[in-house]
């Protein structure tokens, strides 16, 4: 009888912690929390709120966003990273950061965990429909180290109706002379609608961003191929002229706090007649759901100047794995949900294929769906197929990168030359004083990191 009290007690202890182990509906409660870091863009906001489709399939894991704005990541990131705190399993990386990264281990290679899928898991992610030069941003000495969740180009956004009414013709290839006189024309501050939205915020990755596609096109670069910075050579100083030049005369006001976020919002509540900056906000603008112009907005190439070369960027937010998370192999199982055909599938039927992320998939540009609501969708696929971070200076360089130099010191001297510059925007220092500093900053780095001597 003792034993037979006994073996009831067992089994009630044993149902009572596997009724722990379950959720209401039956399923396993989850073991693992997944942390990831990422940008507060509208795709990824649209991720967050698919999530519980993961999560559903794989219950026994749980998701936890950490989101910033693209300075803030940056910063929180690379110190999680650099010193192996593992806060963060998952973190969201551009094409900049990733060879550094896989360098010194901060990632980790992809490559095991692909050869770990089933025959079917692999066929139903299908590798080979990433695009290419994407892919290839994001390889290291022939192994992925993370995934594109949506890749872009530049291009320029122009409202219809506002050009219709000037009598002006957007050309689908315009010049930056040519984007100028249409800002100036159709500027009207007192109606709160600017001529043109062009980044002012520093940071490397916000204000260089477009900034540097204008030195490029105008023929500059930032350094020879001695290492010796350019940034008070002629051409470099016409390209800064320019824009401040612009954003003062034709511009949104207080530019210098107006980073992609802000001048998406502008765009897309009517506050401007043209923007120049990344194509993933195409789909938003043209968005009714998201957009006051989606009617009215229309598409072109980047302008150019004294050569194509460099006029547009290539750039992918990417997931990939940091070091030091405990969960790597449940972190995987999320990359591949969230950069997978059947996820951009799941975005067209909840928002509609206007509203997928743009740029990873050739099967999403062959898609009659997504071509019958994407005006947009040429351009983008031809400027992400075109831009060459390899050959995007009129003069020759040391280094690769469109919209930044690919060495690890630019974040941080990026981001000082972009402070001297938000001052000539702000109309607080000239140009040629600001670049003179600029250029002496520069100087200085290049020699503490032992470019020149």
């Amino acid at each position: 009888m003792q034993g037979r009290r006994q073996a009831l007690a067992l089994t009630a202890v044993v149902m009572i912690v596997a009724a722990g182990l379950v959720t209401g509906t039956g399923q396993a409660a989850p073991s693992v929390t997944l942390t990831i870091a990422t940008v507060n863009n509208p795709d990824m906001v649209v991720m967050q709120s698919l999530t519980k489709d993961f999560e559903a399939k794989n219950p026994t894991i749980k998701v936890n966003y950490v989101v910033l704005p693209e300075n803030d990541l940056r910063q929180k990131v690379t110190t999680d990273v650099a010193t192996g705190a593992g806060g963060f399993d998952i973190v969201t990386v551009g094409t900049y950061e990733v060879p550094f990264w896989a360098k010194n281990k901060w990632l980790v290679s992809l490559e095991p965990f692909f050869s770990g899928m089933s025959s079917a898991e692999s066929a139903a992610y299908d590798r080979g429909d990433l695009l290419k030069p994407v892919m290839k941003a994001l390889t290291v000495g022939g192994q992925a180290y993370t995934l594109p969740f949506y890749a872009e180009s530049s291009m320029t956004y122009y409202r219809k109706d506002l050009f219709a009414r000037a009598g002006l013709t957007m050309p689908l290839h315009p010049t930056w002379d040519q984007v100028a006189g249409f800002a100036k024309k159709i500027h009207n501050p007192s109606q709160k609608v600017y001529g043109i939205l062009l980044r002012g915020l520093p940071g490397w990755g916000e204000q260089l961003a477009v900034l540097d596609t204008i030195v490029n096109t105008f023929g500059g670069r930032w350094f020879d191929m001695s290492w010796q910075p350019q940034l008070t050579s002629p051409a470099f100083t016409n390209a800064v002229t320019f824009y401040a030049g612009l954003l003062r005369s034709a511009g949104e006001p207080g530019a210098t706090s107006s980073g992609f976020t802000e001048l998406e919002t502008l765009m897309s509540q009517g506050n401007a007649a043209m923007w120049v900056d990344a194509t993933v906000a195409a789909g938003y603008l043209a968005d009714p759901k998201t957009s006051k112009i989606a009617g009215n907005i229309g598409f072109a190439y980047a302008p150019t100047e004294v050569t194509p070369k460099g006029s547009h960027w290539l750039w992918a937010w990417s997931l990939g794995l940091e070091g030091s998370s405990r969960h790597k192999a449940e972190a995987f199982k999320f990359l591949t949900w969230a950069t997978s055909p059947d996820y951009i599938k799941l975005v067209a039927r909840s928002r509609g294929w206007v509203a997928v992320p743009p740029g990873t998939r050739y099967s999403t540009y062959n898609t009659p769906g997504y071509k019958r609501v994407a005006a947009f969708a040429a351009v983008v696929e031809d400027s992400i197929n075109t831009a060459d971070p390899t050959n995007a200076t009129l003069e020759n360089v040391p280094y690769t990168g469109v919209q930044y130099v690919g060495i690890p010191e630019f974040a941080g001297m990026g981001t000082t030359v972009s402070q001297f510059i938000a001052a000539a925007i702000a109309g607080t220092d000239t140009v040629p004083s600001a670049l003179q500093k600029a250029q002496q900053s520069v100087e200085q780095t290049m020699k503490q990191a032992g470019y020149l001597k």
